[in-house]
This record gives structure tokens, C-alpha cells and sequence, in this order.
């Protein structure tokens, strides 16, 4: 009976230390480190760390590529930290595009919510998958592949993404060459555009050099 009395008392003790191990809600108080945010203490821990509702609202096509992005990633949504998932919305105008770009950090997949969408990734043999999606249509994007997607309707189309980690990265091809200040001649040799084309893109895109 003491025996069963005593793995009781431990039992009981061993649950009220469980939250500590059961998630780690960002710090974002603090800095970011190579492994991800810092933990909250369980006593600064509410219900709203779990939740976000910034992606019920459509985003503003108005934009350069009429597309619009709302990331639920881990520094908006710090109940994410460490839980190897994270979420996104994509709203695109009738012929926007959310350009060619890749996640460093993570595999992607998509749900067409409403509208027709062409997606489309490249494997690092260049092989390109495309494929024209509707409504209800899911397609993946494996980790740092290439890959893209245009409205080819009509009407405003509505994606859902999610990811396999709290902080998949971003990186757009576009803007990689010409929103900063990487020398014009070194962007010509390296792409084979001209002078009077990578001197547009930067303009288009804010680069410089």
C-alpha cells in the first residue's frame, strides 16, 4: 500500500512540472537564436498565446504583383515556437502572382480555397511540375524547391498554406536580384539580361548599384 501511496505522490508531482515540457511558447521579449525563441515561463502563459485570428481578413491585392500574403509564423503566433508548423493566407487578383520564390526552412502545402490557381515548383534538375488547381486541390512544394503560383481565373483566388516549421523563411527570386544594391554588371553576367532590363527591375523593385 505504501508503495502504490508513494508512485501516487509522484505521479502527481511529475504532472505539475508537465507543462514545461509540453510546449514553449516564444519569448518574443527576446532575442532569436539558431534553435529559435526562448520560453515563456508557464505562469506567463495564457490561451491567447495559442491563438492568432490575423489571417481571417483577405489581404490587399492592390500591390506590385496584385497578390497578397499573411503569414501566421512563429513571431506573430508564439504558441508555435518549436511545434514544427506554421500557417499562411494568399489572396490573388485575377492575373497576380505570387512570384517565384522558396522556403529555406520548410515544405509547403497548399489549399485552394476559392478560385483556380496554376502552381508550379522546379526540382534541382530543373524539371518543372505544373499544374492548374481548383477549388478543393491541394498540391506540395518540397523544401527549398522553386516554385510559384498564378491567378489563371477570373476571379479573386484564395489559397491556404501551411508549413512544417514555425519559421519556414522566405525568399523571393525577384527580389533577391534586384532589391538591393548586388552590382548591376554582376547581375547582367550572371543572368544574361541587359543593362536597360536589370536597370528597370531595380527601379521596379527599389535595388540600387
Amino acid at each position: 500500500m505504501l508503495h502504490i501511496l508513494a508512485l501516487f505522490s509522484f505521479l502527481l508531482v511529475s504532472s505539475s512540472h508537465a507543462a514545461v515540457q509540453d510546449f514553449c511558447v516564444a519569448d518574443l521579449t527576446a532575442p532569436q537564436g539558431p534553435a529559435g525563441y526562448s520560453c515563456k515561463t508557464p505562469a506567463e502563459v495564457t490561451a491567447d498565446d495559442f491563438v492568432y485570428s490575423g489571417l481571417s481578413v483577405p489581404g490587399n491585392t492592390s500591390t506590385l504583383f496584385n497578390a497578397a500574403i499573411n503569414t501566421a509564423f512563429v513571431e506573430k503566433f508564439p504558441g508555435l515556437n518549436g511545434l514544427g508548423v506554421s500557417m499562411a493566407r494568399a489572396d490573388i487578383a485575377p492575373g497576380g502572382v505570387i512570384p517565384m520564390h522558396t522556403h529555406p526552412g520548410a515544405s509547403e502545402i497548399i489549399l485552394i480555397a476559392k478560385g483556380s490557381v496554376t502552381a508550379g515548383l522546379i526540382s534541382s534538375d530543373n524539371t518543372v511540375y505544373l499544374k492548374t488547381l481548383k477549388e478543393g486541390d491541394i498540391m506540395v512544394f518540397p523544401q527549398g524547391l522553386l516554385h510559384f503560383q498564378v491567378n489563371t481565373g477570373r476571379t479573386q483566388a484564395h489559397l491556404w498554406a501551411s508549413f512544417g516549421s514555425p519559421n519556414p523563411g522566405l525568399q523571393i527570386l525577384s527580389n533577391a536580384l534586384f532589391s538591393n544594391n548586388l552590382p548591376s554588371e554582376l547581375i547582367e553576367k550572371t543572368t544574361f539580361l541587359d543593362d536597360d532590363e536589370v536597370k528597370r527591375l531595380k527601379a521596379l523593385l527599389g535595388g540600387s548599384g
